[in-house]
């Protein structure tokens, strides 16, 4: 009895160490990809086809959603074009490196070579570069900002916030739409666009009028070859990159249409997923930044099985 009582103490004893080494093992952090993977179908919000552009180049489909919250008369104007294929048979007449990639019509300054309007579209609309913060749901990051004295999110677009100034603003982050203009504030009417390609030019905040964003096929504007110094305009026409059409979802036959979701940036897998990646612990990152710069917040999409085809 005595040994088999001793050889259940020392079994016991050398069982311990072992417990508590595992009792002090902390628990692996989920990654952002799997907090991501994990949310749940209320996370996740559908890309409205009244608010979405189609771009379609030769190489595949770009996705843009539309901000009419912050540029209504830009968005509504931008619609207007593309139901009447304003930008059909046009091209990316601009890359430049580090920056933009732009499109419209190369020639819509000349006379006699311009492409006219289509019936309805505005030649003239007021200056849209922030909005009243007033009503807005702000999600907002807690991180400090070098342009904004606040930033986060308002319906899932990377926004500036000043609260003295009762304004916010979106952000020129990477694959940022927003409309070309001349001096004048008010020059624009969306029929010249851009999207950011570059390093985040945050000194544009504020000083054009953004409409939107990429949500996917970004790839395909940033592989453009770029354009000569100094601002990337082609001086060969045969380097641009023709556009075949910019059409609303709306537009385009249910079945033709690429079903996305955007995950919500009022929920909490949107936010562990960016803690995950400000505070960053893995084998690889042995020094967590304790900071996430808005640009590099991405919004988390995916495509999802067309509702016609779950019924």
């Amino acid at each position: 009895m005595r040994i088999h009582l001793l050889t259940l103490a020392i079994a016991a004893s050398i069982a311990l160490p072992a417990l508590a080494a595992d009792a002090a093992t902390p628990a692996k952090q989920k990654s952002a990809q799997a907090i991501i993977d994990a949310a749940p179908a209320s996370a996740w919000r559908d890309l409205d086809p009244a608010n979405t552009l189609y771009m379609e180049l030769a190489s595949g489909r770009v996705i843009i959603e539309l901000a009419p919250g912050f540029a209504p008369e830009h968005v509504a104007n931008i619609k207007t074009m593309a139901k009447g294929g304003f930008w059909d048979g046009l091209n990316i007449y601009r890359s430049q490196d580090n920056f933009v990639v732009q499109f419209g019509d190369p020639d819509g300054e000349e006379a006699g070579k311009a492409k006219p309007y289509p019936a309805g579209t505005q030649t003239h609309l007021p200056a849209e570069f922030t909005r009243s913060d007033n009503g807005v749901h702000f999600d907002r990051l807690p991180d400090v900002d070098g342009w904004a004295p606040q930033v986060g999110f308002v319906d899932g677009f990377p926004v500036g916030r000043n609260p003295k100034t009762g304004k916010v603003w979106i952000t020129h982050c990477y694959g940022t739409l927003g409309a070309g203009r001349n001096n004048a504030p008010d020059s624009s009417i969306g029929a010249e666009l851009y999207v950011v390609t570059g390093q985040s030019p945050r000194a544009l905040d504020h000083q054009l009028s953004v409409v939107g964003r990429v949500v996917k096929g970004m790839e395909l504007l940033s592989v453009i070859p770029r354009g000569p110094a100094p601002m990337g305009f082609y001086t060969d026409p045969k380097l641009r990159t023709p556009i075949v059409s910019i059409k609303l979802a709306s537009e385009v036959p249910v079945e033709q249409r690429t079903p996305l979701q955007l995950l919500r940036t009022d929920s909490q897998a949107f936010i562990d997923a960016t803690e995950a990646r400000r505070n960053r612990k893995d084998d690889f990152y042995t020094d967590p930044p304790g900071h996430i710069d808005l640009c590099n917040v991405s919004l988390p999409m995916r495509e999802t099985m067309d509702k016609a085809a779950r019924k």
